[in-house]
């Protein structure tokens, strides 16, 4: 796979893979003090924000893996 001219760095992308761990944390922290959300709330909360954060987890855990960064070595 050719490395990309333009995009994230390998620092952004750990900075990036650090957000996530510490949003699904706060998140799973925040289903276990204050339990299961009902209704629209379960839709906002394991939905957008689970989505979101293990979305971002999984996308920059490949791009590391895979070594496609801007400043990846050729």
């Amino acid at each position: 796979m050719t490395k990309p001219k333009f995009g994230p760095t390998r620092s952004e992308l750990l900075f990036r893979l650090g957000f996530s761990f510490v949003g699904l944390g706060l998140l799973v922290g925040a289903v276990a003090v204050r339990g299961m959300p009902k209704g629209p709330a379960m839709f906002e909360t394991i939905g957008v924000a689970g989505l979101f954060f293990g979305g971002t987890l999984i996308w920059t855990t490949w791009k590391l893996v895979k070594g496609i960064y801007a400043d990846a070595p050729d």
